[in-house]
């Protein structure tokens, strides 16, 4: 007897597996299930990420485990942390312990901007600083186009506004350092999760890991809010042309009015619509020459041709693929097929371990 096929919403990613929220319980008031990957996703190089709706096969309701056999359209992808249908993302940073800094702030909230989703900005530990400082912060803020919420969990303040903010329907992902209090706020909107925290390296004044991988915890009806481990430097956006559009306070100007040149940069050439002395000016052309150096590094990867690589200040050829030799596990499945053991349980189509973010970010 077939069993039939279910659907519903990767929910938390754990080593080889990923835990599936059921659209509409199974048997046995069944709502989550351990899935592993159909082979032939993996051969289609689709990856599957926390957020992403799902369509499962195999389905053994007894043991609760199923295989994934169909990744749904995305909506939206956010990279870094790997959260897929973003509705919006906030972008969390402390006001102390770790000290803000700028130039990261920035970096995180350009990589939330290129998802092309609505972007948050919230400030935690707002009890350390003055309330002077605080206040002075979020004024910064709003001239940079955001409408920032100063919290602490230590004192309350700020977070029914955050609360607000967050059982707004659809999928909120938490980003920022380690460190700031993403898991700390969450357990304050529901103490009931329990999550791990950690302090601050008083060293370093770094925060620790404690997040190690991506999950989604309901907070409202239809509204669930992303917990994701914290990294330090974020990536940019790879194309510098497009990168004034990811700062709100530019992307406001330059909607009224245009530059003389389309392909501008927006460094204070003739004809540019930018007038200097904004805010994150500085911070701006920190990122375009980090992208520019890194395009420049790009072609020249890319000029050493197909036979060469760099590696470090000299050149060396690739090894021919034709030498290359097949690992015993390619020989193996080739030589009894594609079968593993265990798929009679799951369906005709063997599975295949998920590849999930890297656990450390």
């Amino acid at each position: 007897m077939v069993e039939p096929a279910a659907s519903g919403r990767v929910v938390a990613l754990l080593a080889n597996f990923c835990w599936v929220e059921l659209d509409s319980p199974g048997p046995g008031h069944t709502t989550r299930l351990l899935c592993t990957r159909r082979t032939r996703l993996g051969k289609s190089g689709l990856q599957i990420c926390t957020g992403d709706w799902v369509e499962l096969e195999g389905i053994d309701w007894a043991a609760g485990r199923a295989a994934v056999g169909t990744l749904l359209p995305r909506q939206s992808l956010l990279e870094r942390p790997a959260v897929a249908n973003v509705s919006r993302v906030v972008v969390v940073a402390a006001l102390a312990e770790p000290e803000l800094d700028p130039l990261q702030l920035t970096r995180f909230l350009l990589t939330a901007e290129a998802t092309g989703q609505p972007v948050e900005l919230v400030l935690s530990k707002a009890d350390l600083p003055e309330p002077a400082a605080v206040e002075q912060w979020c004024e910064r803020a709003r001239a940079w186009g955001y409408q920032p919420v100063a919290f602490s969990t230590a004192t309350g303040l700020g977070l029914d506004a955050l609360r607000e903010r967050l059982s707004q329907p659809g999928l909120a992902v938490l980003c920022g350092p380690s460190g700031v209090g993403k898991s700390s706020l969450l357990n304050a909107l529901r103490p009931e999760l329990e999550l791990r925290v950690g302090e601050v390296s008083g060293r370093l004044q770094r925060g620790r890991h404690t997040t190690r991988h991506v999950e989604l915890f309901p907070i409202a009806p239809a509204a669930l809010v992303a917990d994701s481990p914290g990294f330090n430097r974020p990536a940019l956006p790879s194309d510098p042309a497009a990168l004034a559009l990811l700062f709100p306070e530019l992307r406001q100007q330059l909607a009224a009015t245009s530059c003389r040149f389309s392909n501008c940069l927006h460094q204070g050439d003739p004809g540019c619509a930018i007038a200097p002395g904004w805010d994150r000016e500085a911070l701006y052309r920190q990122c375009l020459a980090d992208l520019l150096d890194e395009a420049a590094r790009e072609e020249k990867r890319s000029s050493t041709g197909p036979g060469l690589r760099q590696r470090g200040s000299r050149l060396e050829p690739r090894l021919d693929p034709r030498l290359r030799q097949e690992s015993r596990r390619r020989q193996r499945q080739q030589a009894h097929g594609d079968e593993q053991p265990g798929d009679e349980l799951l369906g005709d189509e063997p599975i295949e371990e998920l590849s999930p973010p890297d656990p450390a970010d």
